[in-house]
């Protein structure tokens, strides 16, 4: 017998054992998903198919992942197990109408096209009316970037928009408002210079907006880059210095990147870098997060394709080392430029050479998880921002939400035209599942999200801490539901409607109270699961019945100075119902309200009475049985769980935990 208990031991550690590790697996492929390194995410998802994890779960998410690295054949392969799960989302339709699209299947894509639009998805007027690329087509499904009004641009080229202390910096060729302008033989428009504006004024900008001091020439001048304390001034330029151009072998007179400084609100100390030649062209530069390193593009020699994106170090002392090309992850045997790296050290630039919609395009980098400095791919940003022309000179401010691009698309003032964006980012709901009792985190707790007609849209388990994080859609409603094995559910309902722009996270903590047969006395110390040393057991000590102590349900709260029931909590209240009127109907508690400490000791006992009545009251009429409710009583100010206590501050949210009902179970068989 003590053998084969000891093989039980075995198997049941082995099965945990083999639990937590597929558990792991999937957070980490999570979390590889939401960081954009769908190669590795991929193989995650895949160990997970093959252990039989969550297998549904997974293999969604290794379809997007496959529809994200442009392999429409994988992804058509995949998506084909996802339309028959049940109760799959039906934007799940259309992602195999797109990667059905990708591989040729006309045919097949149409029907689930047609599936898709009769489940009822939105589908637009010209729909695989273009044969362009696949991921392009999820991202236009998926769409985070949307077109603001940019107030500043001309007929002429206008390019190169980054905010800075208030202040919007760009390049044009406008010249507007000069007598004389001088025109460049390419195109017949004025040469470029440097603009600033008052991010917020409504007035276009003349000559006169022209930064000042010796930067801008009788040349092309721009785009720029300034540091973050505003003092100094990269910025391209033709070979043109000190009143010389100078020409390569061609004749032709390349681009050169400069180094300026402010000096009493002008930029002066024009400054030729070690990192330029007179027979290749420097340009577009960029600076990181801490002004340490200098990003450009250059077709000098050791250049893949007709330019690169490179990388030199800046020293404390203004000294340029340790130049490097970026490598063949970003730079193809086409054209890449304009660098721009945002606040989490992403790389923007743009390149006619990796897959897109048209000529330039816009795209992003990806980072390896487990060393951030290594770059891995890089990931088309999709519509609006790119578009079947040029799409180039990307910037994000600060913020993480708004920022700026140039297109030369239809539909513009000009040649070129500034379009500015704001970002929608990806929104998740994200909790810790805790034991009502103890407080300790539910490892494993089961976690569903519902959409707002009842249909399972996510599944997975909380992790060793208890957490759980799932992305969801923006303007929706939705229910998440928590379980676990001797545990009552819990749920919450919450809205993603009305939320600000720049939230990406809403939080749901759930809390899950222990099914009372879980304790049974013979030979349990219930001290050790965290409950009161004076709990009140109404059980024989040799009985099977369940040993039950003084266990509260989660409170409601109030109003200041109210003692109606509030909607939200109205939901916590059906809970006890159903605990009393059907899983356990000789259950029987206590009511006890409380206030906060302002108002006089006798108002707010007589307040604290009228919260316990119309929470009894909300009981009764639903259907729970009076002789259940032992007693209802008010305790006033008496009972303050924090600090809060007359002519102490305070602020609101302190004082709201005291305006509280709380329960008390005293029975339950």
């Amino acid at each position: 017998m003590k053998h084969k208990n000891h093989i039980l031991v075995v198997i049941a550690f082995l099965v945990c054992t083999s639990l937590f590790a597929q558990q792991g697996r999937q957070k980490r492929a999570d979390t590889l998903f939401n960081k954009f390194s769908f190669v590795k995410a991929s193989k995650v998802y895949r160990e997970l198919i093959q252990k039989n994890y969550n297998r549904d779960y997974a293999t969604r998410k290794l379809a997007d992942c496959y529809a994200y690295l442009r392999d429409p054949r994988n992804a058509a392969r995949y998506y084909k197990n996802v339309v028959k799960q049940g109760n799959v989302p039906v934007e799940y339709y259309y992602k195999y109408a797109q990667s059905l699209r990708g591989i040729k299947k006309y045919d097949e894509s149409q029907e689930w096209l047609k599936r898709y639009k009769d489940s009822g998805g939105v589908v637009n007027a010209n729909d695989f009316s273009k044969d362009i690329n696949f991921i392009t087509s999820v991202f236009g499904a998926e769409q985070q970037y949307f077109l603001d009004r940019f107030r500043f641009n001309s007929k002429f080229s206008d390019f190169g928009a980054f905010e800075q202390g208030g202040k919007v910096y760009f390049t044009s060729a406008r010249d507007e408002g000069v007598a004389v302008k001088r025109l460049y033989g390419w195109n017949e428009q004025p040469f470029l210079d440097i603009y600033e504006a008052d991010v917020k004024s409504k007035k276009n900008v003349d000559h006169s907006a022209k930064i000042k001091g010796d930067v801008n020439s009788i040349y092309h001048d721009g785009p720029i880059t300034i540091t973050k304390d505003g003092k100094t001034m990269y910025f391209s330029r033709n070979n043109f210095n000190k009143n010389i151009e100078v020409k390569d072998n061609s004749g032709l007179t390349n681009m050169k990147i400069y180094r300026a400084t402010l000096v009493d609100g002008e930029w002066t100390n024009v400054e030729d870098l070690p990192i330029n030649g007179d027979d290749f062209s420097t340009q577009h530069p960029a600076l990181n997060v801490d002004d340490s390193k200098l990003y450009f593009a250059s077709d000098r020699p050791g250049t893949k394709g007709g330019s690169d994106i490179w990388v030199v170090d800046i020293f404390p002392d203004g000294t340029l080392r340790n130049l490097q090309n970026m490598g063949e992850v970003i730079n193809t045997e086409s054209a890449e430029g304009f660098p721009f790296i945002n606040n989490e050290n992403v790389l923007f630039f743009s390149s006619d050479g990796h897959t897109g919609l048209g000529l330039l395009d816009i795209f992003a980098t990806l980072k390896d998880e487990d060393n951030n400095d290594d770059i891995v791919g890089v990931i088309n940003v999709g519509v609006p921002v790119n578009s079947n022309a040029d799409d180039f000179s990307f910037s994000m401010n600060p913020d993480g939400i708004t920022g700026y691009f140039a297109s030369n698309r239809r539909g513009g003032r000009g040649s070129d035209d500034i379009y500015a964006y704001h970002r929608v980012p990806i929104l998740h709901v994200e909790g810790v599942v805790t034991d009502a009792i103890n407080g300790n985190p539910v490892v494993a707790a089961k976690i569903k999200l519902f959409d707002d007609k009842g249909n399972e849209i996510a599944y997975m388990e909380t992790d060793e801490n208890g957490y759980y994080q799932i992305n969801i859609d923006r303007n929706e409603d939705f229910k998440i539901v928590a379980s676990q094995d001797k545990y009552i559910d819990d749920y919450r309902t919450f809205t993603s409607k009305k939320i600000q722009t720049e939230l990406t996270s809403i939080t749901a903590n759930l809390l899950l109270n222990p099914v009372p047969d879980v304790v049974k006395l013979a030979g349990l110390n219930t001290n050790n699961l965290g409950y009161d040393n004076d709990a009140e057991i109404n059980a024989e000590s040799n009985s099977d019945s369940t040993a039950v102590k003084a266990a509260k349900l989660n409170p409601i709260y109030f109003d200041f100075e109210k003692y109606n029931i509030r909607k939200e909590y109205a939901l916590e209240l059906d809970k006890i119902v159903k605990l009393m009127t059907i899983d356990y109907p000789e259950m029987a508690i206590k009511i006890e309200a409380h206030t906060d400490s302002r108002g006089t000791t006798a108002y707010n006992d007589i307040l604290s009475t009228n919260r316990a009545k119309s929470t009894y009251n909300y009981l009764i009429s639903k259907g729970v049985n009076p002789s259940n409710i032992i007693e209802y009583k008010g305790y006033g100010e008496r009972r303050l769980i924090n600090n809060c206590a007359d002519g102490i501050p305070c602020s609101p949210a302190q004082h709201q935990l005291n305006r509280r009902t709380e329960f008390v179970v005293v029975k339950m068989e």
